[in-house]
């Protein structure tokens, strides 16, 4: 269900042109690098946290790894990722192909700085075999995130 709210929300953005489905899993940042052929921090992952309840999803480059300090002086409170089990109540999407499009409204997007050094990134696109390839200003457009945040470690 989950790729077809994704699909559905990005052919709303005009971006569903720019999903990529693979036979090969794109579960883990190392598979989604190898299926497309791009370097592994092209793909644009996708952590879920709880912030006082509340979800929150960061897009952040493959290999980035949040910064306990930043993240407390973005959201005030310290980074507790959801517990698996919880993802895809809490997200709309399984693990392995969380990302940001088709989610629940109460969910809140943003975008790590972490990003920004490459001109194309690669989101999933709702499960473990899909990726949408998309420039940055595309990225901000299709997903609906709130704003930049820098969370993740130099």
């Amino acid at each position: 269900m989950s790729y077809e709210h994704a699909r559905a929300h990005l052919e709303k953005k005009g971006f569903a042109d720019r999903i990529i489905l693979h036979g090969a899993s794109t579960a883990t940042v190392e598979l989604a690098a190898q299926a497309l052929g791009v370097e592994p921090g092209m793909i644009a992952k996708t952590l879920s946290f709880l912030v006082d309840g509340k979800t929150v999803l960061i897009l952040a480059e493959g290999m980035a790894r949040v910064e306990n300090r930043k993240f407390k002086d973005t959201f005030h409170t310290k980074a507790r990722m959801i517990p698996f089990d919880e993802v895809e109540s809490r997200t709309g999407h399984a693990p392995g192909g969380v990302c940001p499009f088709g989610v629940p409204d109460d969910v809140d997007v943003y975008l790590d700085e972490s990003l920004k050094r490459f001109e194309v990134v690669y989101p999933a696109a709702g499960n473990d075999h899909s990726a949408v390839r998309l420039t940055i200003p595309e990225l901000e457009a299709a997903s609906d995130a709130k704003g930049w945040v820098d969370v993740c470690k130099e």
